[in-house]
């Protein structure tokens, strides 16, 4: 793992890189609103009391920029190991609200721009400024970025790189294409656990009766459960979108394909890939493990009812 390491910056901008990784595991999902980072490494004890910014680097590319969750050292036999829990410095937009009420004619730009500056967080341009958003109590900045995704595209926004956040696909993506030699595996999953059959949602005078949903795809699968719900005033402008909204929310990630090779290519969120089975389909996930044992990556491809692909993208 000669060109993965991480390198560790203090507060006052120095750095220490270290290259004697025991193992880690970098993760980033279409439904996170950050990349995750776990990683041990033989290191000195001593240097990382002002600690304040992780990166990892796999074969060379950055693939993780984030906060220092926790460190912790243990010496023993004269050696010092060092774990390593980061997030992305995007999961700031879940840790930061936003003053409650209507925020008429807002654009995405606006919205990442006038509230706070994020450290290393960017964004896709965008300046449609023809929707609103409304703000619940203890609504957070990623809250308000999904609401304007979806009215604006009907897209769940996703980070592409370290820290950037987007809300429509890449217009130009990286095309994958493995065949069963370059593979370790292929395989499926399907997740159940987070699907609803059935939406209700009161009306203005918090009555039940007027807005309601059923998935017959959910239903199907002989799954029964209901939720109830106040009148959403995201979505007054069409109501009914609260629930086919909440729908594909719940239904997020529920069938995934996937295929695993040794190394990494640097596949992103909204790149496409091929593999058996899947005809340059739209990367969902990211899995990069190491150990002494070698680099694995997973990418995997989601089938839900969130698109991949919007008109002009």
């Amino acid at each position: 793992m000669s060109d993965t390491y991480l390198k560790i910056r203090n507060s006052d901008g120095t750095e220490f890189t270290e290259t004697a990784l025991l193992s880690f595991s970098f993760r980033k999902d279409a439904y996170t609103p950050y990349t995750s980072l776990n990683a041990r490494a033989v290191t000195n004890e001593t240097l990382y009391s002002s600690a304040a910014e992780i990166l990892l680097y796999v074969e060379g590319i950055l693939v993780h920029h984030g906060l220092i969750d926790s460190i912790g050292a243990e010496t023993s036999g004269g050696i010092t190991v060092t774990s390593f829990a980061s997030r992305g410095f995007s999961s700031l937009l879940c840790q930061n609200q936003i003053e409650p009420g209507l925020k008429l004619s807002i654009s995405f730009n606006a919205l990442m721009d006038s509230y706070y500056v994020l450290p290393y967080v960017t964004h896709e341009d965008n300046s449609d400024a023809s929707n609103y958003i409304y703000v619940k109590n203890h609504s957070t900045m990623w809250d308000g970025v999904v609401n304007l995704s979806y009215k604006l595209n009907g897209t769940y926004p996703y980070i592409r790189g370290t820290n950037c956040v987007r809300i429509t696909p890449v217009s130009q993506p990286s095309a994958f294409v493995y065949t069963g030699a370059d593979l370790l595996s292929t395989g499926s999953r399907i997740s159940g656990k987070r699907l609803v059959s059935n939406f209700h949602m009161s009306d203005i005078n918090g009555d039940f009766g007027t807005f309601e949903l059923t998935d017959s795809d959910v239903t199907a699968q002989k799954i029964v459960r209901h939720q109830f719900f106040e009148l959403d005033r995201q979505f007054l402008y069409s109501p009914q979108d609260a629930l086919v909204f909440r729908d594909k929310y719940c239904t997020r990630g529920w069938k995934q394909r996937f295929c695993t090779y040794s190394g990494y290519n640097g596949e992103d969120i909204s790149d496409t890939v091929t593999f058996s089975g899947v005809n340059a389909e739209r990367i969902a996930s990211v899995t990069i493990t190491g150990s002494s044992s070698g680099i694995i990556t997973e990418v995997g491809i989601y089938s839900d009812k969130f698109p991949r692909e919007i008109a002009n993208a």
